[in-house]
C-alpha cells in the first residue's frame, strides 16, 4: 500500500503541482480513505518527501544511462536534453516553485541533490569535453558547471520566465544552444550541428 500511494502521489504532483492536490485528492484517486494514507505517512510534507525520493532515485539512474549511452560529452548532453524535454510533456512547471515555498524539508532534499550528484555530473562533463577536445581546455570548469546548474532550473522561475510567453521546451533548447556553443571548439561545434540536425530529422519523421 505504501508504494501504491507513494507513485500515485508522484504521479498527481508532477501533473498538477504539489499545493494543487489535497491528502483528500490522492485518497479518492486510489480509492482508499485518508486515514490509510495517514497510517503510511504522518502528513502532508512526509508524502512530498517520499516523493522527492522517488524523483531523485529516478534521475540518478537516467543520468547513468545518458553516460553509458553517449557518444562524447556533447552527445550525452542532447542525450539528457531530449531526457528532460520528455520529463517536461508531463510535469506541472510549478512544481518546483511550491517545494520550495510550501514544503521546505522535502525542497532542501532535493536541493541537496542538485548540489551534489547534477553538480557533478556536469562536472564530469565538462572535463570529458576537455579531454575529447569537444570543449575549450581554458574553460573554468567549478564556474560553468554552477552557472549551468542554475540556468537548468531558472527556466522553472515564473517571473523570469511567464508560462504563457514560452513553452519550457523552448527556453531549455536555447538556454543549452548557447552554453553549449560558448564551450565547443570547433571540432566540437561540428558535432552539436550533426546532433541538432539529427534531433529535427527525428522531429520531421
Amino acid at each position: 500500500m505504501l508504494e501504491r500511494i507513494l507513485h500515485k502521489s508522484h504521479e498527481l504532483f508532477m501533473r498538477y503541482g504539489v499545493r494543487s492536490v489535497s491528502m483528500d485528492e490522492i485518497a479518492a484517486h486510489l480509492g482508499i480513505s485518508k486515514k490509510t494514507i495517514y497510517q503510511y505517512y504522518s502528513d502532508k510534507d512526509a508524502l512530498v518527501e517520499g516523493v522527492v525520493g522517488i524523483e531523485i532515485n529516478r534521475n540518478e539512474k537516467e543520468c547513468s544511462l545518458q553516460h553509458q549511452l553517449s557518444e562524447n560529452a556533447i552527445h550525452e548532453i542532447f542525450i539528457a536534453v531530449d531526457m528532460v524535454q520528455d520529463m517536461l510533456t508531463h510535469m506541472n512547471p510549478s512544481l518546483i516553485f511550491d517545494l520550495e515555498k510550501y514544503h521546505p524539508k522535502a525542497f532542501k532534499k532535493f536541493n541537496d541533490h542538485k548540489n551534489k550528484f547534477l553538480y557533478d555530473i556536469i562536472k564530469d562533463n565538462l572535463e570529458r569535453g576537455i579531454q575529447e577536445g569537444l570543449y575549450r581546455e581554458e574553460i573554468k570548469i567549478d564556474i560553468l558547471s554552477r552557472f549551468r546548474l542554475a540556468s537548468m532550473f531558472l527556466i522553472f522561475n515564473p517571473e523570469l520566465f511567464p508560462h504563457n510567453k514560452h513553452s519550457l521546451s523552448e527556453i531549455l533548447d536555447e538556454v543549452t544552444d548557447n552554453f553549449l556553443y560558448g564551450l565547443a571548439t570547433s571540432k566540437g561545434q561540428k558535432l552539436i550541428q550533426k546532433y541538432k540536425l539529427q534531433r529535427l530529422k527525428k522531429l520531421s519523421v
